[in-house]
């Protein structure tokens, strides 16, 4: 039975997470991390949920009032590093769902990680299509070197580009002469998160395109995958298929 410790457990992704680990025969959730709703019970914040857990104001306090054997991250960019290294440094095995993390940030997590011999799983996004996408995209490039990408979110997103478009360049520029390619954002009510890919030759263009829609649960199978494949690993792995392949 793996013990899971949710950072972020009352919001759009974290919600529907909670509620899936505790429905899991092989997950147990021993932590719930949200500072808004700290010190009150999970129960009452996420419907649907059965459980005494009270919520912790933040990560250490979690870890501190249970042993875990891995961390879930879907908080914000502000704090997401300090939460990965604080798991890390005690031995725990690390999903990260949250975006900002910049190719520095990566470095020092991988080399933590190594250090502590734990698993590091980071991605843009966990759904089965966005992680497609970045495959697919990574097999047009080697042929089709001109590239673009689009990134479309919600005006209210904070982050632009979005990590998962991020991650898509960082993925790209390692198969190109000429560096990552550029993003343009667009930032407008009536998108989720989606991104759309755009190679041209002489003659003819590609276009590879993801869009997510209302829900989170794409994201929640891919989440569940990562904490059941994440210790596999050591060090820091960017990208789902890249823990999975």
């Amino acid at each position: 039975m793996l013990r899971i410790c949710l950072a972020g457990a009352t919001g759009w992704t974290g919600q529907p997470l909670a509620r899936a680990i505790l429905a899991a025969d092989d997950l147990t959730l021993v932590g719930a991390v949200a500072r808004r709703s700290a010190g009150q019970r999970l129960a009452a914040v996420v419907s649907g949920v059965e459980t005494d857990l009270v919520i912790a104001p933040d990560v250490e306090t979690a870890l501190n009032r249970a042993a875990a054997d891995v961390l879930v991250d879907y908080t914000s960019p502000s704090v997401v590093k300090a939460n990965v290294e604080a798991a890390v440094r005690r031995g725990i095995h690390v999903v990260v769902g949250t975006s900002g993390l910049t190719d520095q940030d990566y470095d020092d997590i991988d080399a933590l990680a190594r250090t502590h011999r734990v698993g590091v799983v980071a991605g843009g996004n966990f759904a089965l299509a966005a992680m497609l996408q970045a495959r697919f995209a990574e097999e047009a490039v080697r042929h089709m070197p001109d590239v673009e990408i689009v990134d479309y979110a919600v005006d209210t997103k904070p982050d632009a580009p979005s990590g998962m478009t991020r991650e898509l360049a960082y993925r790209l520029s390692r198969l190109r002469s000429d560096g990552a390619p550029t993003v343009h954002s667009i930032r407008l009510p009536g998108y989720v998160i989606g991104a759309e890919v755009i190679f041209g030759r002489p003659g003819e263009r590609l276009s590879i395109r993801y869009d997510a829609g209302e829900s989170a649960e794409p994201y929640v199978e891919g989440t569940l995958l990562a904490i059941r494949r994440v210790s596999e690993a050591t060090g820091l792995r960017r990208g789902l298929d890249r823990l999975t392949a």
